[in-house]
């Protein structure tokens, strides 16, 4: 008599978990939502664009709240709506992605309009949404924040002051939090890419052509570096390795690091990307 036995499939890895995702419209937002939902979360998707938000969350069986994430009313806004969709199936707000972003062109000469734009959806729309989840979220000793910060967090945009200073402003908010939090339960992941093919790649023009486009990933490959870091509990998500060995040598050796990117201003300036 021979006997069988047979294990059930393991259950995906963010199942019945409640995901935001702001800036979920397109570009690495969409491809998050989606990745998100094939690992089993519910997922609601966020955008200023309410018909992409809505087609995202079609493709990811998701619910789409379209508006404003940056400002006080509109972060309490989402938060409030979401806490009530993922309520009615069952899940709490585990995860929330702080997606949304703005690259406005420009140095110090960046109108006052651009600068304000860039520290409110950059900086601020983190500060506001973890001023709300983190009461929760402490009480009961669990929840994600995930800031997509990006390559420019870690080292600097050039053609951009305005996004370059508040990519770090957001990095730097996303370690406060780990380092206040962790031992209360709290994760918190740093999304650092380099470039993405996404309209804001192609918004930064040859800028973003010599610096960016050459190593490009795709959304989906960055989407699928969150949730391997997610799963190994890393802060940093670097889906271009090299970035690491960047800011290493930025760190060690910051001189020589600025003197090598003045290097590449002035190439960028004589080739007329700048």
């Amino acid at each position: 008599m021979s006997t069988s036995s047979s294990t059930s499939p393991a259950a995906p890895p963010f199942a019945g978990q409640g995901v935001v995702v702001t800036g979920g419209g397109r570009g690495i937002g969409a491809a998050v939502a989606r990745a998100f939902a094939s690992a089993g979360a519910r997922v609601v998707v966020n955008d200023l664009d309410g018909a992409a938000a809505r087609a995202v969350a079609a493709d990811c069986g998701g619910t789409a709240l379209p508006g404003d994430a940056a400002s006080a009313e509109g972060i309490a806004a989402l938060v409030g709506a979401a806490r009530t969709v993922l309520a009615g199936h069952g899940t709490e707000l585990d995860i929330w992605c702080a997606n949304a972003g703005v690259a406005p062109i420009g140095g110090a000469d960046a109108s006052a309009a651009d600068w304000s734009s860039a520290w409110e959806v950059n900086v601020l729309a983190h500060v506001r949404a973890a001023e709300l989840l983190l009461p929760r979220w402490l009480e009961r000793g669990s929840g994600r924040f995930v800031a997509t910060v990006s390559a420019a967090g870690l080292l600097t945009m050039l053609g951009s002051a305005p996004y370059a200073v508040t990519k770090h402003g957001a990095l730097a908010f996303a370690e406060w939090l780990a380092a206040t939090y962790r031992h209360r339960g709290l994760r918190v992941h740093a999304l650092c890419p380099q470039g993405v093919r996404t309209a804001m790649l192609a918004s930064t023009g040859a800028v973003g052509e010599t610096l960016l486009a050459p190593t490009a990933l795709e959304p989906e490959q960055v989407a699928a570096a969150l949730l391997d870091a997610l799963a190994a509990d890393r802060f940093l998500v670097l889906p271009h390795p090299e970035v690491a060995d960047y800011s290493t040598a930025r760190a060690g050796d910051p001189d020589r690091w600025l003197a090598g990117m003045n290097r590449l201003q002035r190439q960028l300036e004589q080739e007329g990307a700048l």
